[in-house]
Order: C-alpha cells, then structure tokens, then sequence
C-alpha cells in the first residue's frame, strides 16, 4: 500500500488545491518500506495531485483541506481521505500506521 501526503515543510499541508509538494511512502505489514518519496510538483494542480494518486496506486491521502470535488473523487476511487490534519507530517504517517490518526486531528508539534 501507499500513502500520499501533501506537505509544505515539515507539516501536513493546509490546503490540497494549492500544494505543491507531496511525500509518497509504500508500507506494508504496517512498516514503511525504505525512505519515503519527496516529490516537488511543478505547480498547484489538485487535478495533478489526484492524477497522481491514481498513477502511483495510492491507497491513503492525508491533507489539510480539501474540496468536496477532489474528496469525492478520491473516495470514488476508494482512496481513504484523512483531510483537515494540522501537524508535523512524519507524526501524521506514524499515527495512520497505527491506525489511530482521524480526519480532523490537530497534532502536537
């Protein structure tokens, strides 16, 4: 499985339409298998960014907000969306790997 997040810095970033950054991360048996992808996206595409979920087999996005266009997208294509994160990114991926991360966290940091 892969795990999409959008980032700006070192947190989750505060809104999908207008980030420009993405960290992919494969996970398997609830371990992330090596280093986790950076991508630097040419522009603030959210079309792009779901495109990319889609190409890259993508099973989790976590992101700040999100527009109901692009979330019912994603849930269309069975993609589970945890929007409205605010926090560090690394401590996002940890807490959805444990399985206790809710859309709408605020996280410490």
């Amino acid at each position: 499985m892969k795990i999409l997040i959008t980032i700006s810095k070192n947190h989750v970033g505060p809104r999908f339409d207008l980030a420009n950054e993405v960290v992919i991360a494969r996970v398997q048996n609830g371990q992330i298998l090596g280093e986790p992808r950076i991508i630097l996206l040419p522009g603030t595409s959210p079309e792009e960014i779901c495109a990319l979920v889609i190409k890259e087999d993508v099973s989790v996005v976590i992101c700040g907000g999100i527009e109901e266009v692009h979330y019912q997208y994603l849930i269309w294509k069975k993609v589970k969306v945890f929007d409205s994160i605010i926090g560090p990114y690394e401590q996002a991926l940890k807490l959805v790997l444990s399985d206790k991360l809710e859309a709408g966290a605020i996280l410490p940091g």
